[in-house]
């Protein structure tokens, strides 16, 4: 599997050319196929690159530039259609390739099961990984439909591997019963809110390794309505923004990172994509040191 480039189409803005030199990647994983509403998310990575001509290099919150940070965009991986299991195996391999040769995954989604393989692989290099999962939905069912690849599934995936204790949820306002008596009893669990609680549980993290996981569906459908399973009662983006920049100046080792759920169809408005778009601008800002 080649790791320069998955195929040929729009970069993401100021992507270097140069895949060997860079300190991360960004890659699309452009997946729906297990989604339990509106499908659609399997484009949202193509659009995330195109809406990125709109900003600015610079990022006033965070007083850096992307020419001072060197990352690369293999564009979307080739996955078969309507195969979720192979697509997770691909996606799986293309990661463990990147940290192989020490670049950080900067994921673009697709639906929330893509994280899955990807928190598997980082796992593996870093025993004492965390996650932050920063969702709408607690994704913490063991199958959905008597079907385990669910995008309603990966966190309890996760959990299992890694242990629940190592899952930071922040903003969840869905989900089943026993979905959330599993969190509050095995999970770091905070519901509903985002930043506060953030606030208080980075000094935990201090030193560890961590992986950032956002599903687009947190903000507000007002904020973001292009997505496959919208839930009212959300966050603002100003609120998200300031979330990712709380991680990028806490002192925890952010390992990689993702955004999923961005469907481009349900959001004429492009505002969904737009804030996509600037918090992978934020996240390699913040996050590549």
């Amino acid at each position: 599997m080649r790791l320069d480039q998955a195929y040929s189409g729009n970069i993401f803005i100021a992507s270097s050319e140069d895949y060997a030199s860079a300190q991360a990647v960004i890659y699309g994983m452009p997946m729906d196929f297990t989604v339990s509403f509106r499908p659609g998310s399997r484009f949202g990575p193509a659009r995330i690159r195109e809406v990125s001509i709109g900003l600015e290099e610079y990022s006033p919150y965070l007083d850096r530039t992307l020419d001072e940070i060197r990352y690369f965009d293999a564009g979307d991986l080739l996955l078969p259609f309507g195969n979720a299991g192979r697509s997770l195996e691909i996606i799986g391999e293309y990661v463990e390739g990147l940290l192989k040769d020490g670049k950080m995954p900067i994921g673009l989604g697709g639906e929330h099961l893509v994280s899955w393989p990807v928190i598997r692989e980082i796992y593996k290099k870093y025993p004492d990984l965390a996650v932050i999962h920063i969702d709408a939905h607690a994704d913490l069912r063991e199958q959905y439909e008597g079907e385990p690849l669910s995008h309603s599934t990966p966190i309890r995936k996760a959990a299992e591997l890694m242990g629940g204790s190592n899952i930071y949820q922040f903003g969840i306002r869905s989900g089943t019963k026993e979905e959330f008596e599993y969190a509050r009893k095995n999970i770091h669990f905070y519901p509903f809110d985002v930043l506060e609680p953030l606030m208080k549980a980075l000094p935990e993290l201090e030193g560890r390794p961590v992986y950032v996981t956002i599903d687009i569906d947190v903000l507000d459908p007002s904020a973001a309505p292009g997505t496959g399973t919208a839930e009212a009662g959300g966050i603002t983006s100003k609120e998200l923004l300031a979330t990712v920049h709380a991680i990028a100046r806490s002192k925890v080792n952010v390992v990689g990172a993702d955004v999923v759920e961005v469907a481009p169809v349900y959001d004429s408005s492009e505002q969904t994509q737009i804030v996509a778009s600037k918090l992978i601008r934020e996240m390699l800002l913040g996050f590549v040191k």
